[in-house]
């Protein structure tokens, strides 16, 4: 399995780590350090996979996507995971869900980029900011794009789009291709 943006932690805490039975790789602008014998860490860019085409059987991704800046790399790296992977399972947040995840604020997604960068600079959102310098504050801000469920249908094309629900509404879509959905 290739987890683009996993890590040690989150497979240890779910019972995966130092099984005999699963090969875990992950890939992260740095690589974490080794600890378990099945997980292997790597460094790599999630819009360009160096990796052969369906060399894993399974590629998953916990909101990753959100984090590449723009939608044409959110386009690569879908490429990237449809290639690489005989299947996947990618989880993004919901851009229409009207808590914002990373910077915990109502509507922050939907505010004007140069009001966020002016907050941010000022105050802290979830566990980011404050931050005073105006070009680190809007890189902070740019780095995360939600998407939508058109845009997850667009750059993953014939996946299953499973939505997970809080208080009724899509929270997060998982992006399901070549695997079983649940019902």
């Amino acid at each position: 399995m290739l987890d683009v943006g996993g890590t040690n932690d989150y497979w240890a805490l779910r019972g995966w780590a130092g099984r005999s039975d699963i090969q875990i790789v992950t890939v992260n602008p740095q690589a974490e350090e080794q600890i378990y014998d099945n997980i292997q860490a790597l460094a790599g860019d999630a819009t360009k996979l160096e990796f052969e085409d369906r060399s894993f059987d399974v590629i998953f991704s916990n909101s990753v996507i959100e984090h590449v800046f723009t939608f044409e790399n959110q386009r690569r790296m879908a490429s990237e995971v449809q290639r690489v992977g005989k299947c996947f399972w990618i989880q993004s947040p919901n851009y229409w869900f009207p808590l914002e995840p990373h910077f915990d604020m109502p509507g922050w997604h939907w505010m004007p980029v140069s009001w966020r960068v002016a907050l941010i600079r000022r105050w802290k959102f979830g566990s980011l900011g404050p931050c005073a310098d105006p070009v680190q504050a809007r890189e902070m801000i740019e780095e995360v794009r939600l998407l939508t469920k058109r845009e997850l249908r667009e750059i993953f094309p014939g996946a299953t789009l499973v939505p997970q629900r809080f208080c009724g509404l899509v929270k997060s879509w998982n992006v399901v291709g070549g695997l079983p959905v649940p019902s």
